[in-house]
């Protein structure tokens, strides 16, 4: 897991990426930060940082659960917005959901500072070895 969190990839960095840990459900918690450059022209966080978060969320929880000798790529990620995100600490609670050999179906809701669902999403990971 300290390879996942310490090699972070630039676009992880722009969104403010920490690694919390796991919760006692065995939840991923992952924090982001939402920069005013975000923002749609309603001043909310437009939709595709969200999703973005969400993708990195389900990944790192996924990274979290395989050996280090393996990785995973994202096959599809059924995303819902809910709630208008504002700038500033967005939480997401990702818990992995199935696995098999060759797949992981991960689900991540994002919290905003509030304590309000603004967007959830499932995730289907393919599992490959690092090359």
């Amino acid at each position: 897991m300290s390879d996942a969190t310490a090699n972070l990839p630039p676009g992880v960095q722009l969104l403010g990426r920490e690694w919390l840990g796991f919760d006692g459900a065995g939840q991923a918690l992952i924090r982001f930060q939402a920069q005013p450059a975000f923002t749609n022209r309603h001043g909310t966080v437009q939709g595709g940082f969200l999703a973005a978060m969400l993708d990195s969320a389900t990944g790192i929880c996924a990274l979290a659960k395989l050996s280090p000798d393996l990785t995973v790529v994202t096959r599809s990620l059924d995303t819902r917005f809910l709630k208008p995100a504002a700038v500033g600490s967005i939480t997401a609670r990702a818990p992995m959901i199935e696995q098999t050999k060759r797949d992981m179906v991960v689900q991540a809701e994002l919290v905003d500072a509030e304590g309000i669902t603004v967007a959830d999403a499932t995730a289907r990971l393919r599992i490959i070895a690092k090359k």
